[in-house]
């Protein structure tokens, strides 16, 4: 499938594909008359057209002396499903999706799982706040008392650290002081 969809961009990653498939959209065309249109030479319209049908994009039928391309409408409503949430899923499916996460507990945090400080840059801060809400246990309740135990392990400002978990939505907090749990 991958291999699939680099093929499919790579034909389409051409500025005079991109006419050429926006043309045979409206109607099929002779190599002469795309490239009359196009203003350029047949052998580049020809070779543009090989690319093309190389991926399914167009075809050819013979009528007469020429051979007249057409785009392949079922090719194009077949590459909607290359773009289903399977398909995507499993373009990326090797991409470590926690790296950047990684990288930035690294390098905020010493070795012993302390923080050196808590990021101002937000994107920063959800890695770090998605980093210590592992800390807690998801559908236990906790006291302030105990939160504030519990993030005095990663740094000593609690209250913003407890603030921010609740901000982020990956804890919730009952009003008035209540207690505070873990989003599953």
């Amino acid at each position: 499938m991958n291999t699939e969809l680099v093929s499919i961009f790579k034909a389409l990653a051409d500025a005079s594909r991109l006419k050429i498939v926006g043309l045979l959209a409206q109607q099929p065309y002779t190599v002469e008359q795309l490239a009359a249109m196009l203003e350029l030479k047949a052998s580049t319209i020809s070779h543009h057209l090989s690319k093309l049908a190389e991926v399914g994009l167009v075809s050819a039928k013979a009528e007469g002396y020429y051979s007249v391309y057409q785009l392949e409408k079922e090719a194009l409503r077949g590459m909607q499903s290359l773009f289903s949430s399977e398909q995507i899923a499993a373009v990326i499916a090797d991409v470590d999706l926690e790296a950047f996460d990684r990288k930035i507990v690294k390098d905020y945090s010493n070795p012993d799982g302390r923080l050196k400080t808590i990021p101002a840059q937000r994107k920063k801060l959800e890695a770090i706040l998605r980093y210590v809400v592992h800390a807690f246990e998801p559908g236990v309740r906790y006291s302030e008392k105990q939160v504030s135990e519990i993030l005095s392990r990663f740094h000593a400002d609690t209250a913003s650290l407890r603030r921010e978990l609740v901000g982020s939505g990956l804890m919730q907090r009952e009003g008035g002081g209540g207690d505070y749990w873990r989003q599953a």
